[in-house]
């Protein structure tokens, strides 16, 4: 009976999220915290005192690269696509022959391979971050609102919780649901705790199928409820990312609800997801505290950032 009690409270905690009313949100979520013209969101804890905070965790001058591949063929959602194109060769005219390629490339950029979700990326019905209406901000050209290039560069303090480690597995189950107890458990054991502006990312062993099984890797994932979502929320987080496509559970436990850990995090909250992340080498080497660095790319207008976030020892 205990469990079904916690188990509805989640849930409508996550139907409350998910509330597609424009007309006046019962709960307030917007204006937000930063004022209401705020395009940052948690941006904003990125503070000189997070950066030198950052600048302590680098002992050892080790470089761990976060991001994947961008290339033809990687796990990509829905009707997404990338493609890279060299058209042909050019030619500078002179008598030392110098030649050279361009690149073109097609693709949904700030939403294939490793994203940076930004505020501009996913809304309750028409309303999006600090109670922006698409209707207002949406055009064909870009996001007169909330765009990627209102974020800014973002150097912190990293965390990495380990929860396979923690369950004692490689990989965790597919669409296992992480709460929150599996995250505060996974930090008392690695002895860690989250600080307000720290980046957040959660290892389940589910990158490993990445370019090894990509229709396993994309049908389902394990991932983080609303309650984990909530937990790290009220740590006052910058970023949550995670090695699976989604950073939340896919498909959420109640069929009704489409994302509603983004909806939570991003809309609500104005904190940003990084997905599809290389977590394998930091997991492996044990390494749960580093500097996070990660500068999206300036995209005018854009919902989201590619780019190779890294984490420094």
């Amino acid at each position: 009976m205990r469990y079904a009690n916690m188990r509805l409270m989640v849930i409508l905690t996550a139907l409350a999220a998910c509330s597609t009313s424009t007309g006046g949100q019962a709960d307030r979520w917007h204006p937000s915290r930063w004022g209401a013209e705020d395009q940052r969101g948690a941006a904003n804890r990125i503070t000189p005192e997070k950066v030198l905070e950052a600048k302590t965790l680098i002992t050892r001058g080790i470089v761990y690269q976060l991001g994947r591949l961008y290339e033809g063929g990687m796990p990509m959602f829905g009707t997404r696509h990338y493609s890279l194109r060299i058209p042909q060769v050019f030619k500078i005219p002179g008598a030392n022959q110098a030649t050279y390629h361009d690149e073109i490339v097609s693709a949904e950029l700030g939403q294939v391979g490793t994203q940076f979700d930004g505020l501009g990326h996913i809304g309750i019905g028409d309303l999006f971050y600090n109670g922006n209406d698409r209707s207002d901000f949406a055009q064909p050209e870009g996001l007169t609102r909330l765009g990627i290039e209102n974020v800014g560069p973002i150097v912190t303090r990293g965390v990495l919780i380990d929860v396979a480690r923690y369950k004692g597995v490689q990989q965790l189950q597919p669409s296992y649901e992480i709460t929150a107890a599996d995250l505060k458990g996974a930090l008392q054991r690695q002895g860690l705790d989250i600080r307000p502006g720290d980046v957040v990312l959660i290892h389940t062993g589910w990158g490993s199928l990445w370019m090894k099984d990509n229709a396993r890797y994309l049908q389902s994932s394990p991932g983080i409820g609303v309650g984990a979502a909530q937990f790290l929320i009220d740590e006052e987080i910058t970023v949550a990312g995670s090695d699976n496509w989604g950073v939340e559970v896919s498909p959420n436990p109640d069929s009704n609800l489409g994302a509603p850990v983004h909806q939570l995090l991003i809309t609500r909250n104005g904190v940003y997801l990084h997905e599809n992340l290389n977590t394998e080498e930091l997991a492996r080497d044990g390494v749960y505290e580093f500097a996070y660095i990660f500068t999206p790319l300036r995209l005018k207008g854009a919902t989201g950032s590619p780019g190779n976030p890294i984490a420094v020892r």
